[in-house]
């Protein structure tokens, strides 16, 4: 198991250890309609599953991954959320990122923000990266900005493809690219 430690001034992102599972599968899984839910791709729905195989699923994804594929957000030793990546395609070089603040008590105060700056730091240095990017739906303007303010540009827009309670948004890409990120 790894022990993955990034200090910003706000949060800190380290590693996810077994006995966090408890808290993130209730974090994730413990309410029905979940708030971070309508923010986070509202329109694919959360498929409740129960703990073990959670447990397990994490475990598995522990062992497959060359680099941490998830890691935890604490803001004074209280888990907020997570950050997340994954291949779009590994040959190229292309990652995702992604975030998720659990708690309503921490949007909008930028934890996010410092979160995922810290997150793509890290990947730009410990990876080959050309390019990060970042996908999110124009229903979420929290996470628009967010990208923006880490030197993301709008690099496509999926028009009407994203139906949530049904009103059609927007499927938004957004990315960033070494020398940009360098140069930020």
């Amino acid at each position: 198991m790894r022990n993955t430690v990034l200090k910003g001034k706000n949060v800190i992102l380290r590693s996810i250890h077994t006995n966090d599972l408890p808290l993130l599968w209730q974090l994730i899984y413990g309410e029905e309609k979940p708030e971070w839910k309508e923010w986070d791709a509202p329109y694919f729905p959360l498929k409740r599953i129960e703990y073990e195989a959670y447990k397990n699923q994490m475990i598995y994804q522990f062992q497959q991954n060359d680099i941490e594929s998830r890691l935890i957000v604490e803001v004074d030793k209280k888990i907020i959320g997570t950050v997340s990546c994954y291949w779009e395609h590994k040959p190229s070089n292309w990652l995702e990122i992604g975030i998720v603040i659990y708690d309503s008590a921490y949007w909008s105060g930028g934890y996010g923000t410092e979160s995922l700056n810290i997150w793509m730091a890290y990947l730009f240095t410990n990876l080959s990266l050309v390019r990060i990017g970042l996908t999110t739906w124009s229903g979420n303007r929290r996470m628009m900005r967010v990208a923006e303010k880490l030197g993301m540009q709008l690099e496509g827009r999926l028009r009407k493809c994203r139906l949530h309670n049904g009103i059609y948004y927007d499927s938004i890409r957004m990315g960033i690219l070494r020398e940009e990120w360098e140069g930020y």
